[in-house]
């Protein structure tokens, strides 16, 4: 039996690469064969639209589905990508927070609509929730639902500083929500190799998380900023451009990790 990832991609700075990763990570494992779902746990859509579909859908939304108004197949897409799904997000999703803060259990609800629903879910081999940009009631959602963290780090100035508060946040969900959460890696974003801060990023990064920092590098590529507007992930709208090859490296490099992580459990 297959053993499924659940992986929260959460950076609560905005900018990061955070949803791009999501998009084309996702779309590189599927492209490599893997079975993988999206669901995007941002008000603000992008994963959604930078799929090519629309995050003003009324009905198929993850709203809809926390607050039971409809059920997980309802709200599952098809893509563009072969074997890559997603639950799109609308706006709907940012007055959430004030309308559960009654519900002492909300923290829970997107963990138990998966573990209700896991026989559903059994076809994936990964589900990425994109987080919003903040340690809001949604992330922390996410954090609860997920097994796994992915966190993109820009290799820019104040990146590091930021990242000591997530990890304190997740260390708090550990210890109240969610103990088994584990850092699945750090992902180098938006890398100028002309630039000496990013290399130096890079360097502390690596001191700081070792093992945990992929090898591969995503650098600043213009075609990565340009896909979502044609609803496309960049390794589908230009698989040729460093940005691509970049992801799909990831892709090889996170399926290696994943194979080598099963084989030591066992």
């Amino acid at each position: 039996m297959k053993k499924k990832s659940l992986i929260a991609v959460i950076n609560q700075k905005g900018g990061v690469g955070k949803t791009t990763t999501v998009i084309n990570l996702a779309a590189s494992l599927s492209i490599l064969g893997h079975n993988n779902l999206i669901v995007d746990l941002d008000p603000q859509g992008n994963a959604t639209t930078g799929l090519g579909r629309s995050n003003n859908d009324e009905e198929k939304n993850i709203y809809n589905l926390l607050i039971k108004k409809k059920s997980l197949s309802e709200v599952i897409q098809n893509t563009e990508v072969n074997n890559l799904d997603v639950i799109g997000s609308n706006v709907n999703l940012s007055g959430l927070e004030v309308e559960t803060a009654n519900d002492t259990n909300r923290a829970f609800v997107l963990k138990q609509i998966f573990e209700q629903e896991k026989d559903l879910l059994s076809k994936y081999d990964n589900i990425f929730i994109d987080c919003p940009p903040s340690l809001s009631l949604l992330t922390v959602m996410a954090l609860v639902a997920s097994e796994e963290l992915l966190v993109p780090l820009q290799t820019e100035f104040f990146a590091l500083e930021g990242i000591t508060q997530l990890v304190k946040t997740i260390d708090r969900i550990k210890i109240n929500l969610n103990p088994d959460l584990k850092v699945r890696g750090i992902l180098l974003t938006m890398f100028d190799k002309r630039n000496k801060l990013s290399t130096q990023v890079d360097k502390e990064a690596r001191n700081y998380f070792k093992e945990k920092v992929y090898e591969t590098i995503i650098p600043r590529n213009v075609r990565l900023s340009e896909a979502p507007s044609h609803g496309l992930p960049c390794v589908i709208y230009d698989k040729s451009c460093l940005g691509s090859k970049s992801y799909l490296n990831l892709a090889e490099e996170f399926i290696k990790k994943k194979s080598s992580k099963i084989e030591s459990a066992a």
